[in-house]
């Protein structure tokens, strides 16, 4: 019986250990949550990100999003904050890249068939609760043709 106990007590201790070392690399991200675009667009247009830990230090982000035809669509991605280009899941041929410029900036470095089409700047302020894009959008040859800007506020 005292082996028994030793042997839950042990099992606890480890669990209680892991999960002590597990949780703050989880929380330590500020941008983990749900995100809503602030936007003027009449219903049912909608936009949330939900950023969620990813392995060790990872993110994962999924958007789902509804057009003002009412069309919903779903794509996220995961990222390693190391630059890598990884896929996109429900977007054909997609791929993204993420790099930590401080610890509240990230550039965000989107590509279809290979070819950056996209940068975003993100920007967590000091609040804490919300997120500021700048997107730059990029032709054929790299050159800038558009820059546009979202504001995300925390919902959860």
């Amino acid at each position: 019986m005292r082996k028994l106990n030793l042997a839950i007590a042990f099992v606890l201790a480890t669990t209680a250990l892991s999960t002590a070392t597990y949780l703050p690399s989880q929380v330590s991200n500020p941008r983990f949550g749900v995100w809503k675009l602030d936007s003027t667009a009449p219903p049912p247009s909608n936009n949330i990100m939900t950023y969620e830990p990813y392995e060790d230090g990872g993110m994962r982000i999924t958007v789902e999003s509804t057009n003002a035809t009412g069309r919903e669509s779903t794509w996220s991605y995961v990222t390693l904050f190391d630059g890598v280009f990884r896929p996109v899941t429900g977007q054909e041929s997609a791929e993204t890249a993420v790099e930590t410029i401080n610890e509240r900036t990230t550039r965000i470095s989107n590509a279809r068939n290979g070819r950056v089409y996209q940068v975003i700047i993100n920007t967590l302020l000091d609040d804490g609760d919300t997120i500021n894009n700048e997107y730059v959008r990029l032709d054929e040859d790299g050159n800038i043709v558009r820059v546009s800007h979202a504001t995300y506020r925390r919902i959860e």
